[in-house]
């Protein structure tokens, strides 16, 4: 399945209606079982140049609580992405600049175009990338992701592999897709689901807490169907039912 952001005049810059859609295509995605990953791309010249600026300013005469319901949504389409049980891969090209870095960084996996130009210009007109914080802090190191939010630079596909945020530069992104595509219909839809699972899970957990929570999630998924049907098909020297 792919979710192609559709305001290519203004680089899919971010406005309400467009988060709307993306919230509501990733909760659409995580009910479908045909669905077996998600592509997010951008139409146009750009992925997604960060916030309508028409959009942030007229947030400024909402009230309070609206504008905090306001900036809410932005912040449930990012965990719509990042906790969709399908894995998600972005694939990146052209700016890809504030809210778009956190939407890459909501993704599981990341590819871009070596001339894509990434940045965090936020404070440079007096705001911070608050909400898409928690989503680049899963991927970039906080010294890293400091300098870049401090200073508003710009940097290419390589420095931000570099950094994590992107897996892979590459000159033909869509052929990275394919081929990382071709690897997920391998593995088990539920096992893939635990596995983003866990690495929500994990981080926060204590030692003891992670060891624990280890030790249930493989009792309960071995003993399951999936893994039942993968390890028979495997002494089998079959592919399993869910291997495309």
């Amino acid at each position: 399945m792919t979710v192609t952001l559709c305001r290519p005049r203004v680089h899919n810059a971010l406005n309400a209606e467009l988060i709307a859609l993306i919230d509501q295509a990733f909760r659409e995605a995580a009910g479908r079982e045909e669905v077996r990953y998600v592509v997010l791309e951008g139409e146009g010249t750009s992925f997604c140049a960060g916030a309508d600026l028409k959009w942030m300013q007229a947030a400024v005469d909402l009230p309070p609580e609206e504008n905090r319901a306001d900036a809410a949504r932005l912040a449930a389409a990012l965990e719509a992405i990042a906790t969709c049980p399908k894995p998600v891969i972005a694939r990146v090209h052209g700016a890809c600049l504030a809210g778009g870095m956190g939407l890459a960084a909501a993704c599981d996996l990341a590819v871009a175009a070596p001339d894509t130009v990434f940045g965090l210009a936020e404070v440079r007109l007096g705001l911070v990338p608050a909400i898409i914080f928690p989503y680049l802090l899963r991927k970039v190191a906080p010294h890293q992701l400091l300098r870049v939010a401090l200073t508003g630079e710009r940097f290419d596909a390589t420095r931000a592999r570099e950094m994590g945020l992107i897996h892979e530069a590459a000159d033909e992104p869509e052929a990275v897709v394919r081929r990382w595509g071709d690897l997920l219909v391998t593995g088990g839809p539920r096992a893939l689901a635990r596995v983003k699972a866990m690495f929500r899970a994990v981080p926060g957990m204590s030692w003891a807490a992670a060891q624990q929570h280890a030790v249930e999630v493989i009792a309960e998924v071995r003993a399951g169907p999936e893994a039942q049907e993968g390890t028979e098909a495997f002494l089998q020297k079959r592919r399993p039912p869910w291997a495309l």
